[in-house]
């Protein structure tokens, strides 16, 4: 009996010490697979090393996001395989919904309220709707409801206070109805320098129809100092989140060069270095 105590404690001790420190993914049931992390499937190209992002940032976040095993297959909403399967190098371990809603700015914007919401930081997740009205969670928490009538809001009072994921998906539905590239641009900071890049920032070009791709990674040479950066998207049609490879690099693809010449090229859009933005503090 005494062993059988000690080896259960000892167990006990091995899944803390396993789990401790570990990303949370609220769409998971489960703590996911730590070998099947972002920063843990994709190396960095010969000679560089990832930043030490601090403990609880978007960007640790974002590094550790849970990919699927292989290369993975990129599907549409609807459980149809999109027929170009060459832009990506991994797929994002994260459900793209039944309806065509998920889409580029809308995973970038699910991506940045889901890292809010696993730190229940709850007054920091809003987005704009295309009409400009402010969308707070806190709100929709609180039981408010948005509803949108001859292109205004009206707040309405149809529900008790819950915090509950079930709550926070439907509040992301609504904000994938009504905001998109536009919206999204508007309410981010431009980074004057792309020589500043950070981990979670979004190269986007708002409109209709617009783009946007987000920073998941970046890795840093020691003794050149260059570096360069990892992105993911969702397309047109909602799609699966994916990880793009690099078009005008294979040999050190899916990794992009900041120092890049011109334009940003990317396997289903071209960005200026002028699109890169921020999320406000």
């Amino acid at each position: 009996m005494e062993r059988r105590i000690c080896l259960n404690l000892f167990s006990v001790f091995f899944l803390l010490s396993t789990f401790a420190g570990a990303q949370r993914y609220c769409w998971q049931s489960s703590p996911g697979d730590s070998a099947n992390a972002l920063c843990n499937r994709i190396a960095v190209p010969e000679g560089y090393a990832r930043p030490a992002s601090p403990e609880g940032s978007f960007a640790r976040w974002l590094q550790h996001l849970p990919l699927k095993p292989g290369r993975g297959t990129v599907y549409f909403y609807n459980g149809v395989e999109k027929p170009n399967q060459r832009v990506h190098h991994a797929v994002i371990d994260i459900d793209t919904g039944k309806r065509n809603l998920q889409q580029c700015a809308d995973a970038v914007m699910r991506l940045r309220a889901e890292y809010l919401f696993a730190g229940k930081q709850y007054e920091d997740i809003h987005f704009n709707f295309t009409n400009g009205e402010r969308v707070n969670y806190s709100d929709w928490a609180r039981g408010l409801r948005p509803i949108v009538k001859e292109n205004r809001v009206v707040w309405m009072t149809s529900g008790q206070q819950d915090t509950s994921y079930t709550q926070f998906r439907k509040y992301l539905t609504q904000i994938f109805i009504y905001a998109g590239t536009a919206s999204l641009s508007g309410e981010m900071q431009a980074v004057a320098d792309i020589s500043e890049m950070q981990i979670g920032d979004v190269f986007i070009q708002g409109g209709f129809p617009g783009h946007a791709v987000i920073v998941v990674d970046m890795a840093r040479h020691p003794v050149s100092g260059k570096r360069v950066f990892l992105l993911a998207q969702s397309y047109m049609p909602a799609q699966s989140m994916h990880v793009l490879i690099n078009p005008g690099d294979p040999q050190h693809s899916p990794w992009y060069p900041l120092d890049f010449p011109g334009e940003l090229v990317t396997p289903e859009w071209t960005f200026q270095k002028s699109d890169l933005k921020r999320f406000p503090k």
